[in-house]
């Protein structure tokens, strides 16, 4: 830990291809937006020697955020990786965007790392969704880390926001969540504020000053000891309560002093196994200075603390045909298993896939199986195909620096894969292999997309499709019943960035039109129609009469077509024609220009030629038939209804109820679930929630999470409707 380290000793060096999975961390940072994640790296990549000063590589460029739109509007929205060697250890830090529409990215990087670093910000506290996360990561017993940031600002104070951090990770056990060093204060400036300008550690009793720009070691005066003890005793009851030694309490409570050793041992084991989470504080180097407040500690914490890659359990592997196969755990000469967990495209080299390799070994120019099953709703074909791999890099900045293999337990990037998608599994050709698929977020915000132009036509399937082999989070539908196509996004944010990538990235432009919802018509009660399509213009004439009835059926029957034809008024050879008639203007519409569903028709009587009748004039006849029954009956117009549950905090429930009612919904029911929260069930008209995606989020602060699907279609209100109808004559 941190609390080892006499002097930082240059560190430095570039990180490299791993020879063995134990001198390997996979960290990934979360938090939410503005925390301080990607300043936090540079300032980590800094201490470890990666970089030449502040987030800067030899390029002149940052090693994280380096993306144009990234810097476009000013906020991470992809995953990055930045590999750093800190005394012989290659830590890959996985920085992740905290904003809640690039979640996807967010899992994406909690699939490929070993432990997490919650990062809070002091001046901001720890937010709903930062939780929520927090309660994945339990839920799988990743071990987590808290680094506070912004101790700079004026009302910034470490222990008030331990003890936030505790209630908020800490449940049932809140001495599980503690800190490894209290901050040491400098004098107070003008407008009262103390500067944070070192550490102390707890474990060591040890001062450790940032205020040269390096840490400094020293002993801590008399006056200090006091604050000190009690915090000293506070966190070593905390890691002997979660010791392996059940006497080692009870030595303690009985007066023995545990050795600084025992207690480091008992406190790495804890973190690893995921039952102790340290609090720790970090600050970005001063203009000059070579390391950053708590940068030294934290790169401790990561590389004595975190797990190894050999503690991460392989995710479930079976053959393609679905046959479970066990994988040794980060076995370098095992079967190849890695995984595909981000797909970019770069302008000079072309799909670059961001890999996790769990067993076995990589290696460049060798061929291997790319399997993807699984995401066919969004998009995705299942394929399965050989593909001989290009050059392996680790990246860092804009850079791509070669290496060599690339290990089990170990990341790296894949260039020249051109059927590789996120989510991918690439294994041996000759022994083909699928992971199961990480737990990805609905996309549910709809934007409804045209070409701009004739040639932007030409190029939309093609960066479409590369766009959403990049993000699976996000789901491309080709709409059969109002013929739009449609990229459903997470978020405004998701949204905007996704039509910049078709624009910048594949020379795309595209419009965004309003999204339409897939009504539907109905008869509301019998009516009868006769169809009359009589002509006679000279040469081959055109005759065909035919009589139908039109009654409603229960929602979900289609379309019924009857034969009650007696005496052969219209030949059998006609009747087939009628009824194709019929169908075709049935998804034409009647009223509205919505496919008419639901609704028996039967065919009465009618009268043929010999000469002129045909199959097209019955077609016609059958046609004009249904328009005039439409004509004297009262239609309705069918909306879809979806049902959607609502996952939310117990604080937000009313007001989730009150506006899904707004919404002309029907509540159904809640149900009390874990940790605080509700499922508030609901029928909702597809018309109302559009945009549900987005005002649910601001409705519960970003806590709140939705599913919807299909339920059914049924009659819209009057006013609506009438509205609806107006529309489509003026669009007429």
């Amino acid at each position: 830990m941190g609390d080892k380290v006499k002097e930082h000793p240059g560190a430095a060096g570039r990180a490299t291809a791993a020879d063995h999975p134990a001198s390997v961390r996979n960290v990934v940072l979360v938090g939410h937006s503005g925390a301080g994640k990607t300043t936090l790296v540079e300032a980590l990549a800094l201490t470890a020697g990666a970089v030449n000063r502040a987030g800067r590589v030899e390029d002149g460029g940052t090693v994280s955020d380096y993306d144009d739109i990234e810097h476009r509007q000013q906020r991470s929205v992809q995953l990055s990786l930045v590999p750093v060697d800190w005394n012989g250890i290659k830590i890959n830090i996985l920085d992740t965007p905290g904003y809640a529409d690039f979640v996807g990215e967010l899992r994406a990087g909690l699939r490929a790392a070993d432990a997490a670093l919650f990062v809070v910000s002091a001046s901001d506290g720890v937010d709903g969704s930062t939780r929520m996360v927090w309660e994945e990561c339990a839920a799988v017993g990743m071990p987590r880390a808290i680094v506070v940031t912004h101790l700079e600002a004026a009302r910034a104070d470490f222990e008030e926001m331990t003890r936030v951090c505790a209630e908020a990770f800490g449940g049932d056990d809140p001495d599980a969540v503690l800190p490894l060093y209290l901050p040491l204060h400098g004098p107070q400036g003008p407008d009262g504020h103390a500067p944070v300008t070192g550490l102390v550690g707890l474990l060591t009793q040890k001062l450790f000053d940032y205020s040269s720009g390096e840490r400094k070691e020293s002993e801590p005066g008399p006056d200090q000891l006091p604050d000190i003890d009690e915090a000293r005793n506070r966190l070593i009851e905390g890691i002997i309560a979660e010791s392996e030694d059940e006497t080692l309490m009870d030595r303690y409570l009985g007066g023995e002093q545990i050795d600084l050793k025992t207690l480091i041992e008992d406190l790495e084991r804890a973190v690893a196994r995921g039952t102790f989470f340290p609090v720790l504080a970090a600050a970005p180097a001063a203009e000059g200075a070579r390391q950053g407040l708590g940068t030294v500690e934290l790169l401790e914490l990561v590389t004595g603390g975190f797990p190894t890659p050999f503690e991460h359990p392989t995710p479930g592997v079976t053959t393609v045909d679905g046959r479970p196969r066990e994988i040794k755990p980060c076995d370098t000469g095992g079967p190849l298993v890695a995984e595909v967990v981000k797909t970019a495209s770069d302008p000079y080299v072309g799909r670059v896939s961001l890999v996790r390799v769990f067993s076995g070994t990589l290696r460049p120019d060798e061929t291997v199986h790319v399997s993807g099953h699984g995401l066919a709703d969004r998009g995705h074909e299942d394929h399965d195909v050989d593909e001989k791999i290009g050059a392996l890099s680790t990246p860092f900045g804009k850079q791509q620096r070669p290496v060599t293999h690339v290990i089990a337990g170990d990341l790296a990037c894949v260039a020249k894969l051109g059927r590789a998608e996120t989510g991918d599994t690439l294994s041996a050709k000759d022994d083909p292999l699928l992971m199961e698929p990480w737990e990805m977020p609905d996309p549910l915000l709809p934007l409804a997309i045209e070409a701009h132009s004739k040639a932007d036509e030409d190029k939309l399937s093609q960066g479409l499709a590369r766009l959403v082999a990049e993000d699976p989070t996000m789901r491309l539908e080709q709409n059969q019943d109002t013929h739009q196509v449609v990229l459903w996004c997470l978020g405004e944010a998701h949204a905007d960035v996704a039509l910049e990538r078709l624009r910048s990235r594949y020379g795309v432009q595209v419009d965004v039109v309003p999204h339409k919802v897939s009504l539907r018509e109905t008869f509301a009660g019998k009516s009868a129609g006769r169809g009359r399509h009589v002509k006679q213009s000279g040469g081959h004439g055109q005759f065909a009469i035919c009589e139908i009835e039109v009654e409603p059926l229960p929602g979900g029957s289609g379309i019924e077509f009857v034969d009650k034809v007696v005496g052969g008024a219209v030949p059998r050879q006609f009747i087939p024609s009628v009824e194709k008639g019929v169908r075709a203007q049935a998804v034409k519409g009647v009223a509205a220009g919505y496919q008419l569903v639901d609704v028996r028709v039967t065919l009465l009587d009618g009268k043929a030629h010999s000469v002129d009748s045909s199959d097209a004039a019955f077609q016609t006849a059958g046609a004009l038939a249904l328009r005039e029954a439409a004509a004297d009956a009262k239609i309705h117009l069918l909306e879809p209804v979806a049902e959607v549950s609502v996952l939310v905090g117990d604080d937000y429930v009313g007001a989730v109820m009150s506006d899904l009612s707004g919404r002309r919904g029907r509540v159904l029911g809640t149900e009390q679930t874990s940790g605080g929260r509700t499922l508030v069930r609901a029928e909702v008209p597809e018309f109302e929630i559009g945009r549900y995606a987005v005002d649910l989020r601001s409705l519960s602060h970003g806590t709140a999470r939705f599913s919807r699907s299909y339920a059914r279609h049924e009659p819209m209100p009057p006013g609506i409707a009438e509205k609806i109808r107006d529309q489509a004559r003026e669009a007429s």
